[in-house]
C-alpha cells in the first residue's frame, strides 16, 4: 500500500533519486577557481598557437611535438583538477 501525499521522505525534507544540480551554493566558487586554472592553461595554449606557432613543431620528448605534448597535458590537468575538485568537495 502506497503512502498518502506529504509523507515520508519527501515530507521529510529528504530528497528521492539522485542529488540536482545547483543544490550546493559552497561548490560554486571552488568550481570556479579550479575552472579559472583551467583556462589559464587553454588560453596559454590558444596564445602559443597565435603568436608562435613554430614553437609548436618542436620535438622536446623524442618524436612527438609540443603541441601533442601540450594537447595532452591539457587533457590530463582536466582529470586532475576534476578529481581535486571531487576529493575537496568529499572532505567537507
Amino acid at each position: 500500500m502506497s503512502e498518502p501525499v506529504g509523507t515520508g521522505m519527501a515530507a521529510a525534507g529528504k530528497r528521492d533519486g539522485p542529488p540536482q544540480a545547483g543544490g550546493d551554493a559552497a561548490a560554486s566558487p571552488l568550481g570556479l577557481c579550479l575552472f579559472g586554472v583551467y583556462v589559464l592553461l587553454y588560453g596559454g595554449f590558444m596564445a602559443l598557437v597565435l603568436v608562435r606557432p613554430d614553437l609548436l613543431a618542436l620535438r622536446p620528448f623524442g618524436g612527438v611535438n609540443l603541441a601533442i605534448v601540450y594537447g595532452m597535458g591539457l587533457i590530463a590537468s582536466a582529470f586532475v583538477l576534476a578529481v581535486t575538485y571531487m576529493l575537496l568537495r568529499s572532505g567537507r
